[in-house]
């Protein structure tokens, strides 16, 4: 799958001089922290780790040889803290620093300082990155270079009526973007002037808080195309070499959620050109280190009858996705990098890279598909792999680690190796349904869903598939009820059973015969029922002394009820079971009924305790291996299957007044970025009041109803608590 490397190493070029690198500070955190902390031991560099407040237990803090604390809440007093940072380096007597990506990683400035105080840069030369972060500048740089581009423009002035004067020589549908951002962070897509006066000051806000700069453009939006990236690296001797493309069309908001290498659309001929181009587009700018860049690849072909594509933009950094990479090629990347910053000759040319079989990523992030994305905060109180071969995970969490709102919403990154594509899907959604993620709601389920669709196994990837694959059917497709009855059989009705009779056999403090089995009366009775609110809880007596019980759970905010009771003695399952035990583990046996609002149900389940976690149910005729992770009230259930959340109902609710919050309540812990209404104002259904962001990701807040603002109990730049009250309604 290699192509022709149009630049092969010169060995004629003057020597470079040869720097060691002994101690590196890594000016990032999370999972490329600890990704960078793995290879430098491998090289016998001592490590040392920044951290910000809510950082000061991460893993990457504890990985390291040293860490320092930079202080803060918000990236820009820690992780964006330059000064902080080369403090860190001078006082740990570091002579390289590795910046990772985001944060300061694509900051020529930041480079320069590093540079001029003495230290290896472990990436591209300040006037590489300076040429590509500026994006319209870096379009120039491109064409002029022999790159396609998209027609684009500056958006200048602070009228809407300017900014759709300028769009006209651009068209529509056109995408806002931050000219001085990256990582899709920023972008909207406008369909139409009267979008404008919303989209632009939004992607400026967004611009700032992320980059410093709030200068945006607009540029030619192409739905149905491909996101195409080619691997670059370049060496101190003029060398530059690709590894091949990465596929990275799965987005959502602009940001990349699946990668995968090779592209099922990309042949040899086409992954020369890309190939070529870019790096003649490297050799322009006398790039070093590692870069991707980034192209859209669409269903049209040029006047030469070429399928035709367009560059988009230039990282120049470590890209997230490059372990699909390293997947295909055994290479190091990060290794490299510390290589060429050392003065070393590339050992290798794309001819002779050899790139094996097919590579898949995942982003494991912390939010919920199901609800707009929206961020999920919180304690993890458990995170484990399963012992699928062929994967590698970097994460950037362990259990017991705190995710805060402070920084994105990635916490991991899963990635499959293998000789087809299909079972490299297959292998990578096994290993997803193995993972025991406790503590988070994460996109975990709407990853396993794409890389088992048809569409997706056909290669039919494209930058609007997540808009034509939703999370979840709406309540009015057909196919709703058909998935949720289906994942019903196959997933919640045994977890459930699961979680109701490890339940039953918890240790109970009240219970003052420990020896006496669950649900045992020594008094006969009718049926008796209680339903304090929403919940139901019955007991009912049986003729042979056991009785049945009823639990309520919630799912994803649905009601669900499990009775259960033990089976007499005189079934034959039981009597079979009895004559077993001597030979097997000890076993229960269970009639169960599930009532819930996709499906109901009444089987035989035999619970079997394997060891202090790990029970076998048999539901049915069908047995599952399952763990019971219980934290409160909370279920957390695994097995094969993947995993299921339950929230147990209480016995008795909770007496009180339930305080009228009168008004918007913040979703998530954030800060506030816009307030678009003051005290006075009318609203109605659906208006935006105002924007709190939150893992680098702005979520409007609206009305729900028609009413007036009666206060505005926020303002901009404030750090709200998840549930506070925002804006005070009237009716």
């Amino acid at each position: 799958m290699a192509s022709p490397d149009r630049s092969p190493i010169d060995r004629t070029r003057p020597e470079v001089p040869r720097r060691d690198i002994r101690t590196v500070l890594i000016a990032n955190r999370g999972e490329i922290a600890r990704r960078i902390i793995r290879t430098a031991r491998e090289m016998g560099i001592r490590t040392v780790a920044v951290y910000s407040e809510p950082d000061r237990l991460a893993p990457h803090v504890q990985e390291a040889d040293v860490a320092v604390p930079i202080g803060g809440y918000a990236a820009t007093d820690s992780y964006l803290n330059r000064t902080a940072i080369l403090d860190a380096a001078a006082w740990q007597g570091a002579d390289a620093i590795h910046p990772g990506y985001g944060f300061l990683s694509e900051s020529a400035s930041f480079a320069r300082a590093a540079v001029d105080d003495g230290y290896a840069w472990i990436g591209p030369p300040p006037d590489a990155i300076a040429a590509m972060g500026d994006k319209i500048e870096a379009k120039r740089v491109a064409a002029a270079a022999g790159l396609p581009i998209l027609p684009s423009i500056e958006l200048v002035g602070d009228d809407a009526a300017q900014w759709g004067a300028q769009l006209e020589s651009v068209g529509y549908p056109a995408v806002i973007k931050a000219a001085a951002g990256g990582g899709g962070k920023g972008m909207h897509v406008v369909t139409g002037p009267d979008e404008l006066a919303e989209a632009v000051p939004r992607a400026r806000r967004l611009a700032v808080a992320s980059f410093g700069n709030g200068t945006v453009f607009a540029e030619r939006y192409v739905a149905h195309a491909r996101h195409i990236e080619i691997q670059l690296f370049a060496d101190r001797h003029g060398n530059v070499m690709h590894l091949g493309e990465r596929e990275c069309s799965i987005q959502r908001r602009h940001q990349k959620i699946i990668e995968e290498s090779p592209s099922t659309a990309v042949d040899p001929l086409l992954r020369q050109r890309m190939g070529d181009v870019s790096v003649a587009l490297a050799q322009s700018i006398g790039y070093e280190s590692a870069g991707t860049v980034e192209f859209l690849l669409t269903d049209t072909l040029d006047a030469a009858g070429l399928p035709e594509f367009f560059f988009l933009e230039m990282n120049t950094r470590l890209q997230v996705e490059h372990a699909v990479t390293e997947a295909r090629t055994g290479l190091d990347l990060v290794r490299l990098q510390f290589e060429v910053a050392r003065g070393d000759p590339l050992r290798l040319t794309t001819d002779t890279v050899r790139f094996d079989g097919y590579a898949i990523e995942v982003r494991v992030c912390a939010e919920d598909p199901t609800h707009d994305w929206l961020p999920s905060t919180g304690r993890v109180h458990r995170w484990r792999h399963g012992p699928t071969p062929g994967v590698r995970y970097d994460d950037g969490i362990t259990s017991g680690t705190t995710v805060t709102p402070y920084y994105d919403s990635l916490i991991a990154k899963v990635v499959s190796h293998a000789e087809t594509r299909d079972e490299a899907a297959f292998r990578l959604g096994r290993a997803l349904r193995e993972l025991h993620i406790h503590g988070l709601t994460t996109n975990r389920d709407y990853l396993v869903d794409i890389l088992g669709q048809p569409d997706f196994l056909a290669g039919a990837t494209f930058i609007d598939y997540v808009e034509h694959h939703p999370p979840v059917p709406a309540a009015d497709d057909p196919a709703h009820y058909e998935r949720e009855w289906q994942r019903f059989n196959a997933i919640v009705g045994p977890h459930l059973a699961a979680a109701a009779l490890v339940h039953q056999g918890r240790p109970d403090a009240a219970n003052p015969w420990p020896f006496v089995p669950t649900g045992w009366r020594n008094v006969g009775g009718t049926v008796r029922e209680m339903r304090p609110g929403e919940t139901t809880w019955r007991i009912t007596e049986t003729q042979n002394g056991f009785a049945s019980q009823t639990v309520s759970f919630l799912r994803l905010g649905q009601p669900w009820e499990v009775t259960y009771a033990r089976v007499n003695r005189d079934h034959p399952m039981a009597q079979k079971r009895s004559t077993e035990s001597t030979t097997h583990a000890p076993s229960e046996l269970f009639n169960v009924t599930i009532n819930g609002p996709t499906g109901n149900t009444t089987t035989l389940v035999e619970l079997i305790p394997l060891d202090d976690e790990v029970t076998l149910v048999h539901f049915g005729r069908r047995g599952h291996r399952c763990t019971v992770n219980i934290v409160g009230d909370t279920f957390y259930v695994n097995s094969a299957l993947g995993q299921s959340v339950f929230t147990e109902l209480p016995r008795f609710a909770e007496h009180g007044l339930a305080a009228a919050a009168g008004g918007p309540t913040a979703p998530v812990p954030g800060r506030v970025v816009a307030i678009e209404v003051a005290a006075g104002d009318p609203v109605t259904p659906g208006q935006t009041l105002l924007v709190l962001e939150a893992m680098k990701v702005e979520h409007r807040i609206t009305a729900a109803d028609e009413g007036t603002v009666a206060e505005v109990l926020v303002s901009v730049g404030e750090n709200v608590d998840a549930h506070q009250l925002l804006i005070r309604l009237e009716e």
